[in-house]
């Protein structure tokens, strides 16, 4: 029962939190509090752009002393991030994150963004199929 980032976004929805290049990390920051995540996307006329995560904030803003009201989203995301598509599987987003250390992918279809999968979201399901995976052999075994 291998899942693909298709299940991902069917179990946790596809709400995808945004914010424009020109907008202030302050803005971005306050859309990440009151949606209770780390990262957001940044599109400008629905075309991704990059993506601004609270480790951008931390390394680009607080550790440099710059100002969150004054600093603007396009000077500290991440531009032409890596993205994945539906049908990419649950264990290669884990490789394309952990080879290149960030947390979040977003998943793109026919050009457009339609969700964003977190390192949060791979582990759960990876936890759901290796739960399967032994509740299928301990029945192997009983039987």
């Amino acid at each position: 029962m291998a899942k693909n980032v298709a299940h991902l976004i069917d179990d946790k929805g596809s709400d995808v939190w945004h914010v424009a290049p020109g907008s202030t990390v302050y803005e971005a920051l306050e859309i990440m509090a009151h949606r209770n995540v780390g990262a957001l996307v940044v599109l400008d006329s629905a075309v991704l752009m990059g993506i601004v995560s609270e480790r951008d904030y931390a390394r680009k803003v607080i550790l440099v002393d710059r100002g969150s009201r004054e600093t603007l989203v396009r000077e500290i995301m991440t531009s032409d991030p890596i993205t994945v598509s539906r049908s990419t599987s649950v264990t290669e987003c884990m490789e394309i994150m952990t080879d290149n250390r960030f947390r979040h992918l977003p998943v793109v279809e026919d050009g457009r963004v339609c969700g964003i999968v977190s390192i949060g979201d791979v582990v759960r399901a990876v936890i759901e199929e290796q739960r399967f995976l032994i509740d299928q052999l301990e029945g192997y075994i009983t039987q």
